[in-house]
């Protein structure tokens, strides 16, 4: 298959130069991206693109790739859904003019909706969201107000996170259960080809083809022994099932997505059920599991938190931003139970793989990302570390500022003179009988007579023993303050993309995230252009 070059005429018409006069105050972007569509999709660009393709592909519909991912930016800036942006190409005049496919006539669509939705799965197989990131970075190049040759040539990289809450629904366990099961009960009746409720019956599992499983169950919920045989109830019609299965399709339960589904079940069970100490089969678990599963639509959705008040049922998104030029060079997306320090190997690795300015000057994170094993290599390399230091909360009684830490000699010194020896990573306690006799006990520690003041000796120590220094100085606390371009990168791509995810799973939302970022960039190119 021979892929088409997008050659739109460069030459403004009568009907365009109307619409970029109606375009300087609202829609700002769309002006921008008619006056440079080309030098945002050269012939190098278009070739990238191109490559996803091979020669024995075969499609319906020969659209040239970058008209399609011009396509993708505009529905992002639009925030519209695949049908809208195919409607949008024969009814908006901004993006028809956008598209190359102005003219005087009303027209079909120049793509269908499925070629839409399959050149975004292609971009995602072959990474090109990333490079359609990276574009608009090396598209400043060429726009007034940037002028590389000013800029120092390592970047200055701020990197933050926000909650993003999953598309998938999320559901306690009776749900989960329920939910998973009718799944499975929908596709091996499919298989077998019968009903669901014929299926149902056979196995006595009315619970399963009720209007919802709690109402199937019919049972007191306010009751707790009644509840608590709900559980062992629905588990015993999920079990009746999966016998069934695997005794009536034989091989088909060996394969997708009848064995996906039964993968699915067995992770719900383990997760949220443990034995029942006084028998009779399973009870909910006592506690969370560590990484549970929270919807059986989004296998990778996780509850987490931002903050102590801040609850996330989903993700967190990671921007990287380069605080010298406030474009976004990196997008990253965590399960929302995973700590922000997880998050840096992919905004580094995605910033190494930029064609200019790839390398880091300084890096400006809060202390969730310091953690990260990337900021001790980068440290340790002499990159300066931007943060915040962790306190201890001690309240009124000394803190570990008080005492001197000699790093190089491995030891700690306490506000009375006393001198311990250290680990990095572990706890030094001083000895009971020498906080016992001491005058400053009172200054120093709450801990009952017989025990000695113990102080965590961190990991990377002589990190935090800088960044505490450095907080102690105005030209610390300054260099702090430099992170505040980040937080309003963050702030005006959650007012973009939205507070809740479009898409299930990570990388589907990493796309999302990337075209997002682009258009940010494409937005603060058009400002500098306007300067």
């Amino acid at each position: 298959m021979t892929v088409p070059r997008w050659t739109p005429p460069s030459e403004i018409t009568k009907r365009e130069a109307f619409l970029l006069k109606r375009l300087e105050r609202t829609k700002k972007l769309f002006r921008f991206l008619r006056e440079h569509r080309l030098d945002l999709f050269d012939a190098a660009f278009q070739d990238e693109l191109a490559s996803m393709y091979r020669d024995t592909d075969e499609g319906k519909e020969a659209v040239p790739p970058a008209q399609l991912a011009m396509a993708i930016l505009m529905q992002a800036y639009t925030a519209t859904s695949d049908a809208e942006a195919i409607e949008n190409t024969v009814v908006d005049a901004r993006w028809r003019m956008v598209l190359g496919t102005l003219g005087p006539d009303e027209e079909e669509p120049p793509f269908s909706q499925g070629t839409l939705q399959r050149f975004r799965q292609r971009m995602i197989a072959h990474d090109m969201d990333r490079r359609l990131l990276e574009r608009t970075v090396e598209l400043a190049k060429k726009t007034p107000g940037f002028d590389y040759k000013k800029l120092p040539k390592s970047v200055r990289l701020a990197v933050d996170s926000r909650p993003l809450t999953g598309a998938g629904k999320v559901e306690d366990t009776f749900n989960l259960l329920g939910h998973a099961a009718r799944q499975l009960l929908s596709c091996a009746a499919a298989i077998a080809g019968l009903e669901p409720s014929d299926v149902a019956a056979k196995v006595d599992a009315p619970a399963l083809v009720a209007s919802s499983t709690k109402r199937g169950l019919d049972v007191d919920w306010n009751d707790s022994a009644q509840k608590a045989g709900a559980i062992k109830k629905l588990v015993e019609q999920i079990d009746r099932l999966e016998s069934w299965v695997r005794q009536e399709l034989g091989d088909a339960a060996e394969r997708p997505p009848l064995c996906e589904q039964l993968a699915t079940l067995a992770q719900l069970r383990e997760q949220d059920l443990e034995p029942d100490p006084g028998g009779g089969g399973p009870r909910i678990r006592d506690g969370v599991a560590s990484d549970r599963r929270i919807s059986v639509e989004d296998p990778e959705m996780r509850h987490g938190r931002k903050s102590k008040s801040q609850t996330i049922k989903g993700y967190k998104t990671h921007l990287g931003a380069d605080l010298d030029t406030n474009l976004i060079v990196a997008c990253a997306v965590t399960p929302a139970n995973k700590p922000e320090a997880e998050a840096l190997p992919a905004i580094l690795d995605d910033l190494a793989r930029h064609r200019d300015r790839n390398t880091i000057g300084s890096l400006h994170v809060d202390r969730g990302y310091v953690a990260s094993t990337a900021v001790r290599e980068l440290c340790d390399a002499g990159v300066p570390i931007v943060s915040k230091p962790w306190r201890g909360q001690t309240g009124h009684l000394f803190g570990k500022s008080d005492f001197k830490l000699h790093l190089g000699h491995r030891t700690i010194t306490c506000p009375a003179g006393h001198t311990e020896r250290i680990e990095l990573g572990t706890t030094t306690s001083f000895p009971a009988a020498t906080c016992d006799a001491c005058p400053m006990r009172a200054k120093c520690t709450a801990a009952a007579r017989g025990r000695g003041r113990s102080v965590t000796i961190a990991a990377d120590e002589l990190l935090q023993k800088n960044l505490r220094s450095a907080i102690a100085t105005p030209a610390g606390r300054e260099g702090l303050r430099a992170r505040v371009g980040i937080e309003h990168r963050l702030a005006h791509h959650a007012r973009k993309q939205g507070t809740r995810a479009r898409y299930l799973g990570i990388r589907g939302n990493v796309f999302d995230s990337r075209r997002h970022a682009a258009n940010l960039n494409l937005e603060q190119l058009q400002l500098a252009e306007a300067a």
